[in-house]
């Protein structure tokens, strides 16, 4: 039976038990999340072999009186059909109980595995929907850290080899910062140039704080002429580092700082004992017309192995609300982002 927990280091003290726990799911994520979603975390099992958790955020949407619940990037089950039946049953009780509209959840399950597959077919048999509202990326690109320097520099395409080293001998230096307000201006400034939204600046500054404080994330800056070009933090938890937000000027890039950017991001990240380097990030289709092409090029070089994840997936206890929400908010927010920028 599952059990909620209340002490939220042992909540993420138990996460570090699973194979690979994402950091989305422990406590700290919960707590930068609030007071907009509230936070509950479940486990399943012992402590010392937990057959699951989750960390799940509810939030009351102020334009409906109606809640909605998120599980982000969970739940952390172990590798097996039944764990994740029992789970499964356990979140759609919950959903029931809380009078949730929704419950969502988006697991780093293969999609091309046999438990990825026959986990898809056990979603759809009990009533999940493939969410139309895929908030983190569906796919992304992991690099096997545990190869070692070596090898991993080996494995890159050469062009990436070549534009590492560029970088050292055209005078780039990389080094561990907490100036999140220079890595913000780089931000914003990418934001501009790529045509990509960003949050407000206090959002970011938040969440590298925190996570930064509690040696869970590192911002590194590339420096050119001792002026900060470009940028990058990572997320970290357990075995694995997550590149979440990279930030670049137009000054410098003739330097190729992005490439020993995250040469040395890797390194930090063996330093720090981790085993897999998730890129964050990958395109919906491997196709030249897809948006994200260029990006999963640049990330590809660095020898990234393409990894399809099983994406959202929404349980309804009341499926005519869901469907009724799902046609009606795409309108909602089309109309709140005409009415903050009436000239389009």
């Amino acid at each position: 039976m599952p059990r909620p927990l209340t002490d939220p280091q042992r909540f993420d003290a138990i996460l570090l038990a699973f194979r690979r726990p994402h950091i989305l799911q422990t406590s700290h994520w919960a707590a930068l999340k609030a007071p907009v979603w509230s936070g509950q975390h479940i486990v399943w099992g012992d402590d010392h072999a937990p057959l699951a958790a989750a960390s799940i955020l509810t939030r009351r949407l102020s334009s409906l009186p109606v809640r909605i619940q998120y599980v982000p990037k969970g739940p952390i089950v172990q590798p097996s059909l039944d764990a994740w039946r029992q789970t499964l049953a356990d979140l759609e009780a919950h959903a029931r109980r809380s009078r949730a509209l929704f419950i969502k959840i988006d697991p780093d399950v293969d999609v091309d595995s046999d438990l990825g597959r026959a986990l898809a077919a056990l979603l759809r048999e009990r009533g999940w929907v493939f969410s139309a509202d895929q908030i983190q990326f569906r796919n992304t690109m992991l690099s096997d850290l545990t190869a070692g320097e070596e090898a991993l520099l080996a494995g890159m395409k050469q062009k990436t080899r070549y534009n590492i080293r560029l970088a050292g001998r055209r005078g780039v230096i990389v080094t561990p910062s907490d100036d999140f307000e220079a890595f913000y201006h780089l931000y914003a400034l990418t934001s501009a140039r790529d045509g990509f939204l960003i949050r407000p600046r206090d959002y970011y500054l938040r969440v590298m704080t925190h996570l930064q404080g509690h040696g869970l994330g590192q911002l590194l800056l590339a420096w050119v002429e001792d002026k900060p070009v470009a940028g990058l933090f990572l997320f970290r938890f357990g075995p694995t580092a997550w590149y979440f937000y990279g930030a670049s000027s137009n000054e410098g890039r003739r330097h190729m700082p992005t490439y020993l950017l995250q040469w040395e991001a890797m390194r930090w990240a063996m330093d720090q004992g981790c085993t897999t380097y998730d890129w964050w990030g990958a395109p919906n289709e491997l196709d030249e017309s897809d948006p994200m092409w260029g990006v999963y090029r640049f990330k590809q070089g660095f020898g990234g192995k393409f990894v399809r994840w099983i994406g959202a997936w929404d349980y309804a206890p009341r499926p005519g609300l869901y469907r009724a929400y799902t046609r009606a908010m795409p309108r909602v927010l089309d109309f709140m982002r005409r009415r903050a920028n009436p000239r389009g």
